[in-house]
This record gives C-alpha cells, sequence and structure tokens, in this order.
C-alpha cells in the first residue's frame, strides 16, 4: 500500500450485528429482548455491555480512519453482494469469523483486522486494537508493515458451483443421518458411510480438525499416526500449499468401507466425493450451513487448493 492522497483512498469497514441488535431485530424492542433473555436465563446486562464497547470501538476506528480516507461502512450481511474496488483498504472489526467471511470475498486487497474487545474476544485473526490505528495507519500506508498470507481451499461441483473455505469445508448431511458417498484421493478410492468429512486448510488446522483427530485418537485407544499426532498438537502453516481431511465415525458394512478416512491434499492430488445421498447433502465452508451448497446424489465435487488467498496485515 502507498501513502497517496488522503481524500482518494477508499476504506470499507466492515462491522456485524451484535447479540443484542439481533435480538432487538427478532422481538422489536429492548424491553422484549430482555425479557425474552432473562426467560432463557441469560445475562442481558453482557449484552448490553458487549453492544456498548462494540459501538465505542467503531465510533474510534471510524474517527480514526476518516483522517485518512473516504470510509464506507458495510454490515456482513452484505458482504456476498459487495464489489469491492480493487485498491481499496478493508478494516474488519473483529470477531475471527467475520474476517475469515471476509477474506473470501476479497481479490488481491489486504486486510487490517481489529479486535473490538480483547477481554471478550482472543482473537486469533486480530492483531491488532482500535487505539493502536493512529500509529498503524501511517506505517501500513508507507508499507512498513508485512503481509501474512492465508491458504483457502476450494469446492468444485458438476453444475459449475464454487465455494472458497478459509477454515474448512464439511461435507455431508444437513441432519444426523448418515451421509453416504464415494470418495477418491489419487488411486485409492471407495465408498463410505459416515458423519461427513472435513477438509481443513492450516489457518482452522487447530479448530474443528484437531477436534476430530482428538475423538478419533480417544476411540481408537490413543495410538494416532504420526502425521495425525502432529497435527492434532500444533495444527500446520497458515500459508501451507495443502488442506486435510479427516473422515468422521465412518462406519465399515458390507455396503461401505472405512480405510481411506484420513490424509493430505496439495496441488497435486485433489480430493473427489461422488454424493450417494438423494436429497439432504450439503458442502459449507467456515460454519455457515446457510451458505452452503446443494450436494445431492450424482453430483461430484472436486476439493483442492484455491488461487486466491488471504492477505492479513501483520
Amino acid at each position: 500500500m502507498t501513502a497517496g492522497n488522503d481524500q482518494d483512498r477508499k476504506i470499507v469497514l466492515i462491522t456485524r450485528r451484535t447479540r443484542l441488535q439481533e435480538m432487538v431485530a427478532r422481538y422489536n424492542t429492548v424491553e422484549q429482548a430482555r425479557f425474552q433473555a432473562e426467560h432463557l436465563g441469560m445475562d442481558f446486562e453482557d449484552f448490553l455491555l458487549e453492544d456498548r464497547v462494540y459501538r465505542t470501538a467503531i465510533a474510534s476506528v471510524e474517527q480514526s480512519l476518516r483522517q485518512h480516507g473516504r470510509v464506507q461502512p458495510l454490515d456482513r450481511g452484505f458482504l456476498p453482494n459487495f464489489l469491492f474496488p480493487p485498491d481499496c483498504t478493508v478494516v474488519v472489526l473483529g470477531q475471527d469469523g467475520l474476517v475469515a467471511n471476509t477474506l473470501k470475498y476479497l481479490g488481491e486487497q489486504s486486510v487490517i483486522a481489529i479486535n473490538p474487545d480483547p477481554k471478550r474476544f482472543d482473537g486469533v485473526l486480530l492483531p491488532f486494537k482500535p487505539e493502536e490505528l493512529p500509529t498503524l495507519l501511517p506505517e501500513i500506508w508507507r508499507g512498513r508493515r508485512t503481509i501474512r498470507e492465508i491458504t483457502m481451499a476450494r469446492a468444485r461441483l458438476t453444475d459449475g458451483q464454487e465455494l472458497l473455505a478459509v477454515n474448512d469445508f464439511f461435507i455431508g448431511a444437513r441432519s444426523h443421518v448418515s451421509a453416504r458417498y464415494e470418495l477418491q484421493l489419487g488411486e485409492r478410492a471407495e465408498r463410505q458411510s459416515s458423519s461427513g468429512v472435513i477438509v481443513s486448510t492450516g489457518l482452522g488446522s487447530t479448530g474443528w480438525l484437531r477436534s476430530v483427530l482428538t475423538g478419533a485418537t480417544a476411540m481408537s485407544g490413543g495410538k494416532p499416526s504420526k502425521r495425525a499426532q502432529s497435527l492434532r498438537k500444533d495444527g500446520f502453516a497458515w500459508d501451507a500449499r495443502q488442506l486435510v481431511f479427516s473422515v468422521r465415525e465412518p462406519f465399515p458394512s458390507r455396503w461401505s468401507q472405512a480405510e481411506l478416512v484420513f490424509g493430505d491434499i496439495d496441488a497435486s492430488t485433489p480430493l473427489r466425493i461422488r454424493s450417494l445421498m438423494p436429497d439432504g447433502g450439503v458442502i459449507f465452508s467456515d460454519g455457515i450451513e446457510a451458505d452452503g451448497l446443494d450436494f445431492r446424489s450424482g453430483m461430484e465435487a472436486v476439493i483442492d487448493l484455491a488461487d486466491k488467498r488471504g492477505r492479513l496485515l501483520q
């Protein structure tokens, strides 16, 4: 990023609704939201505190950004339909999930990720605080900050649809019924029945993948392979040009096998999955099932490395 003219610089500030705003949108008033929250045994004062801290962070960040360019606020709900100018600066005001969701809709733009509430959020993807912006922004414009690249995964269906993942993919059934499919990695292939397949990036390797591997280790008597043991402990690099897949609760039977349940995906070896589910099959990314792709019987998904990478300023 170059210094440029402040008046010409376009900055897009991405925010989200707080839990309080979500509840007010659902129940119409703060009083009704309080009644519903307390009826369910929730601490409504914590909703108010979270909202107050987040609004304060928004005001602080906007004030700092307006000293350096034209700011366009954008709610996360508009991300799928927003066209980001190629030369814009993108600022995300936490949490981690909002950063991950934003990265999927960007091109070469880098992201300044800010933690609005460090006491509440760990912020693995949120290296900065609102009060750091006055010092941070001039350094960014002069190109003095490093950029950390994040490998993404891609799912391509036979009907032309595509989906990106920053953390992980889930391929399986929408309900609690078993998912049925054919899995192929390189020359190996088998028909499976399971609770679904997780495909993880390096960024996501300390999340859902770790949970799956931990459960599998416990059920197998605590004797994982060296590769699985390493992943469960440390994950792998965010920018690694590889993915890892793991099958959840594979069920061996006369119809299904359970040998090809864990492995690496790279540029030369994508993972292919053909759905054998008449209905209810789905592929979704980063825990957002509502934006998933239908994966019905006969469709094939190719899971590989996305050409696009996320770019996070450090």
